[in-house]
């Protein structure tokens, strides 16, 4: 099991496996945008690959449903209508701290003020 890992995901409810090491373009703090859907959000959470529910992943239309393979971003999200949390593959975001800070709710219990391009984490949220 060399270069492998082993985590619990509680969104799918199962064992994950994954690489010791799976690049991820983006950080915790940094505020993205996807691709194709209007809304944008900040990075809080990473998963080295897809750790969600078949149900999930399978709602998703096929010919957009993106590889399991890469890693997943939970972001502290926003579109013109609302807040809410998403879960979205790194071939579907793209750097957007240039366009300012993200407007949710949750954004000041985990990160500190947005320092012109992205936030950064609390102190009392690192290990």
């Amino acid at each position: 099991m060399s270069g492998r890992s082993i985590f619990f995901s509680p969104q799918a409810g199962r064992s994950v496996d994954a690489p010791m090491r799976n690049a991820s373009r983006y950080a915790i703090g940094d505020v993205l945008r996807h691709r194709l859907f209007d809304f944008r959000g900040v990075v809080f959470d990473i998963d080295p690959v897809f750790a969600n529910s078949d149900e999930w992943y399978e709602a998703i239309p096929e010919n957009i449903r993106p590889d399991k393979d890469q890693p997943f971003y939970h972001l502290l999200a926003e579109n013109e209508d609302s807040s809410y949390v998403a879960y979205v593959s790194q071939q579907n975001l793209v750097f957007d701290g240039d366009s300012g800070p993200v407007d949710h709710p949750n954004v000041a219990e985990i990160f500190e003020e947005f320092t012109g391009s992205r936030y950064r984490l609390r102190r009392s949220m690192t290990h």
